[in-house]
């Protein structure tokens, strides 16, 4: 008898699988093939646009990905940095192998974990509890599951006219799961991804290419340590030509994508080359990455040649583009098409709304990208061994982190085609900077058993300093000096005529902490990320105060509970959509209905009005809240 049962060692199985053992319960996880633990079958960096900060959160909670992508990375970049700080995200090139080693020793060493190579093949409830049939016919019983299944639930992979069953990177796939998920009368649905070719280093002429290096000073996804990663490697950067353009347009009946073949729906964010071909028919070139897969492999990723088209055109388009004349592919890319879920039908907790203790992470639930999944997978995890254990779950609100507002969209807005995390997607995106997010989160982490109290004492200590230094930047005043004055014109701001508050000085966007050294000589010998976050709260003061107020009007809504057996039906006023999508949705809170698509403010509304939400047991500011804020 197990209390949680992890089917999936990728991104989002790992997660689970640790967090729910290192929470005390005895957690067995299921592969297909235990030398794919840890697998990124996709590009080989973690973090990026947005993904930075959901793994920065995942280091706040205690998870395991910043810490080993922190060991294994080989390039780190600060990316977006000529813009503002909400949307500067750290981004780490990866070595893949050696990624995957340390993940699948970290479970091998974990206490209260099993790992075990075998294909899961049904899954049925007996009582209060779940059983797993494996291929070789061992049933395990359980308390709870988190369904981790990434692309492998009946995959079908597609090269041109080729189409055949497999999972990703040559792996069998998980064929016959979603027959009994189905007979749990689970709604199944069909998602496609792809990716790009990968070629020999050697056969690539860089002289050709943009060389992209990275930073000097590494930003680690881990909070307060003193091992930074070291650069040891460069991408580099070529792009598309007409002449790629004619060939793969002049074999676009060759595209599955385009013939027909395939059925699921591929993601937005990232399309094949030949979707951008007919999406962007103006644009005349489109980058490729170079991006190294490792410190041992010659192999390079090509980000942004995803494709789906026969071997041979994928040569021929390799052969157009600079750099990439003679390249010889050492795997070719492919698409390929998946079982998911749609998350609608699961809870802000990632537990299926009607399944007690069944979970969902991941791709399983519509989402892509490493980082996505790790994330979702740390919350179910937790929650799945919460839920083994009679706890109460843990449900991050929205307006907390990017974790909160991915889960939130998910289950009340839902996802059509695969889901991707994007800053423009939080409302509260200035309080959700990269840097806070240990602020934010580490609390949790360290309440519920997964964050030591030496991390926590290490936070009370960082928030100390970047209080005590706010009130220095206030108290400290500066005097106008020629040095000073020649600095502020070379910055193109007004020079001093008498003495200014240090506060005063930073808050102007043309200077910087460390423009203000010289002149500074009280200042303490704290860390870079102390002068940071003292200065971004300098700088966006006024805006991160709105921030905070529309959150705390969010969260009044969010604290109005909705009975799971509410009849919308009751509520005459609602109009028809509304109640059929709030039915289906079943929403736990008046914010969560609110966010539903769909709903609109009349119909929150007619909720708050309705017999168990009056009038008189909620106050007019939010009230309006209701009808103004979403």
């Amino acid at each position: 008898m197990f209390d949680v049962i992890v089917i999936g060692a990728g991104h989002a199985g790992i997660k689970a699988a640790l967090a729910a053992a290192r929470l005390g319960c005895r957690t067995l996880v299921l592969t297909i093939n235990l030398d794919w633990v840890g697998n990124m079958p996709c590009n080989p960096s973690i973090g990026g646009s947005c993904k930075g900060h959901l793994v920065r959160e995942i280091a706040a909670l205690g998870g395991e990905m910043p810490i080993v992508a922190d060991k294994t990375a080989i390039q780190c970049r600060m990316l977006n940095l000529g813009k503002g700080p909400a949307v500067q995200s750290p981004r780490a090139q990866i070595d893949r192998r050696a990624y995957a080693d340390a993940m699948k020793y970290g479970l091998e060493r974990q206490e209260n974990l099993e790992i075990r190579q075998a294909e899961a093949i049904a899954l049925a409830q007996n009582g209060a509890n779940w059983m797993v049939t494996i291929r070789t016919g061992t049933c395990y019983k359980t308390k709870s599951v988190v369904l981790a299944t990434g692309t492998f639930l009946r995959g079908m992979v597609h090269v041109g006219n080729l189409h055949y069953s497999a999972g990703p990177d040559g792996m069998p796939p998980a064929a016959t799961l979603s027959d009994s998920l189905e007979a749990l009368s689970i709604p199944l649905r069909r998602f496609k991804t792809g990716t790009p070719p990968r070629v020999h280093k050697n056969s690539i002429d860089f002289s050709k290419t943009e060389r992209q290096d990275g930073d000097d000073a590494a930003v680690c996804f881990t909070f307060g340590t003193s091992d930074k990663p070291t650069q040891q490697t460069a991408c580099h950067l070529t792009y598309t030509t007409p002449e790629t353009r004619r060939v793969i347009m002049n074999n676009l009946h060759r595209s599955p994508l385009f013939s027909g073949e395939i059925k699921g729906v591929g993601p937005r964010y990232c399309p094949s080359i030949e979707d951008k071909m007919v999406r962007f028919p103006d644009k005349q070139r489109h980058p490729v990455f170079l991006e190294p897969c490792g410190l041992r492999t010659r192999e390079v990723y090509l980000q942004g040649l995803s494709s789906s088209l026969p071997e041979d055109v994928q040569s021929a388009f390799l052969r157009t583009i600079p750099g990439l004349e003679n390249a010889q592919i050492t795997r070719v890319a492919y698409a390929i098409e998946y079982d998911c879920v749609d998350p609608l039908i699961l809870r802000p907790t990632l537990q299926f709304r009607d399944l007690d203790g069944l979970f969902g992470a991941g791709q399983f639930n519509g989402s892509s990208g490493y980082e996505e999944a790790a994330a979702q997978g740390l919350i179910a995890g937790i929650n799945a061994a919460r839920f083994a254990q009679r706890k109460t779950p843990l449900v991050l609100p929205r307006a907390s982190s990017y974790i909160g507002t991915m889960i939130d969209d998910l289950v009340h807005k839902g996802c059509t085609e695969p889901y991707r995390m994007m800053t423009s997607r939080s409302e509260f995106r200035l309080l959700l900077r990269h840097g806070t997010a240990d602020q934010r989160l580490l609390p949790i982490g360290h309440a519920i058993g997964l964050v030591s109290d030496e991390k926590k004492a290490r936070l009370d200590e960082k928030i100390r300093q970047i209080e005590q230094e706010r009130k220095r930047a206030e108290s400290t005043s500066i005097a106008p000096s020629a040095d000073l004055n020649a600095l502020l014109a070379r910055q193109n701001t007004a020079p001093l005529q008498t003495g200014c508050k240090l506060a005063e000085l930073l808050r102007r966007p043309q200077l910087r902490y460390a423009d203000l050294q010289a002149f500074d000589p009280t200042r303490p010998a704290y860390a870079p990320e102390i002068f940071e976050e003292v200065e971004n709260c300098l700088k966006y003061d006024g805006y991160i105060k709105r921030q905070q107020a529309q959150m705390r009007e969010a969260e009044r809504l969010n604290d109005l509970p909705i009975p799971q057996d509410f009849d919308y039906e009751k509520v005459a006023s609602l109009r028809t959509e509304a109640r059929q999508r709030l039915q289906a949705a079943r929403p736990e809170t008046i914010g969560g209905a609110a966010r539903i698509s769909g709903v609109n403010p009349a119909d929150i509304t007619a909720l708050l009005i309705a017999s168990t939400f009056s009038e008189e047991k909620v106050s007019k500011k939010t009230f309006a809240a209701s009808r103004d804020h979403f």
